[in-house]
């Protein structure tokens, strides 16, 4: 579907979602619309004034500088409790307590709320527990970056833990004026779905929906699956639709396979991942190893007032094992028809099944086997 150019931000369907536009228009005019394969950002031309202001701010119009890594780092937080609640080594979790003790600032990620991926401040090391763990899902930064912006004017240091284009869209939000005093963490992404994908998901298979769920998580260490608080959305030893789908790419907005963050070239003071081949992989990985690329003296700060251990890195393992240092997540040759299978009101589970046959009628075996005992 293609819009009026007038009409939208940026270009049809190439929406980050990042919420720039949304936070810098002062007359309300601006709304994201959800079309579950894609984003965009309206205009509502009886309110706009045509300041012009969002298309200015929107990262997908306005290059905003990316820089090379000065530094690679592998390891893990010496916490062990903190370790082991992350998703990997817990660099993310050990440098956002650290942020707040030692440069006695502001903390602002993602957190799964009444139903919603949205963004929060912590004032507290304990307040950071929150943001622990892997979201495969698209959030909503709201307008988050307008607080952010308040406590920069105010003197206060700032750290912001997102994707790399919300990141971007809050440089560009804050404009260069406060920056030495904003410190940004990106994730490695690989590309983000829809919460109405993962909502419909749950209502059909589960009969769950993202507002009962009470904590939902994405990933256990390696155990790559959707859990509902401490329970697996399937049986032990069976991976979800959701999951299969998001891991081989099916079900990311469009804009994803363009991603121009999907490089060695960072947003970020510092760039978060796992470390897929770290030397430690077999005798440390089943516990997690971070990965860190760090582009700035800042980044550098980062890590060093956090309680890390860290290691040399094999810097073309690491890029070989993390694609989206290299490229964007490529669209798999089903994406068109799977997206036509939903929109045709297809079931997200069948919907997944004419995707990857094979693949599913094997999990459903194997679902079999466990529930009749036959497999552990």
């Amino acid at each position: 579907m293609c819009y009026n150019e007038d009409s939208v931000v940026c270009e049809t369907n190439m929406c980050n979602g990042c919420m720039a536009c949304v936070n810098v228009c002062v007359k309300n005019a601006i709304s994201i619309k959800d079309n579950i394969n894609a984003y965009n950002s309206f205009i509502d031309k009886n309110k706009c004034v045509e300041c012009n202001r969002c298309k200015k701010i929107c990262p997908r119009n306005t290059e905003v500088e990316c820089k090379k890594p000065i530094l690679w780092k592998e390891g893990w937080a010496k916490d062990e409790e903190i370790r082991s609640r992350s998703s990997s080594g817990g660099f993310a979790t050990a440098i956002m307590k650290a942020f707040i003790v030692k440069k006695k600032g502001y903390v602002f990620s993602c957190v799964f709320e009444q139903g919603k991926f949205k963004f929060k401040i912590a004032e507290t090391p304990e307040e950071c527990d929150k943001f622990t763990g892997s979201k495969y899902i698209k959030s909503n930064p709201g307008f988050i970056y307008r607080k952010i912006l308040e406590l920069l004017r105010d003197g206060y240091k700032v750290l912001f833990l997102g994707l790399p284009c919300q990141v971007a869209g809050l440089k560009n939000y804050i404009g260069k004026q406060y920056l030495n005093e904003l410190y940004t963490i990106d994730l490695i992404c690989h590309g983000t779905p829809s919460p109405i994908l993962l909502n419909k998901y749950l209502m059909e298979d589960s009969n769950l929906s993202l507002e009962t769920c009470s904590n939902i998580s994405f990933r256990k260490k390696l155990d790559f699956n959707l859990y509902n608080g401490k329970n697996k959305i399937v049986p032990q030893g069976v991976q979800d639709r959701y999951t299969m789908a998001f891991l081989d790419s099916l079900d990311y907005t469009e804009n994803c396979y363009y991603c121009q963050y999907a490089k060695i070239q960072r947003i970020s003071d510092i760039s978060l991942g796992d470390s897929w081949a770290s030397k430690f992989m077999s005798s440390n990985g089943n516990q997690g190893i971070s990965l860190a690329l760090c582009q700035t003296k800042k980044g550098e700060d980062l890590l060093n007032i956090a309680n890390l251990e860290l290691f040399e890195v094999d810097i073309e393992k690491a890029i070989l094992a993390n694609k989206q240092l290299r490229h964007p997540s490529i669209a798999p040759k089903q994406r068109k028809n799977f997206f036509n299978n939903i929109n045709c009101k297809m079931k997200f589970k069948d919907a997944v099944f004419h995707a990857y046959p094979r693949l599913c009628m094997k999990q459903d075996i194997k679902s079999i086997f466990i529930r009749l005992k036959i497999l552990r």
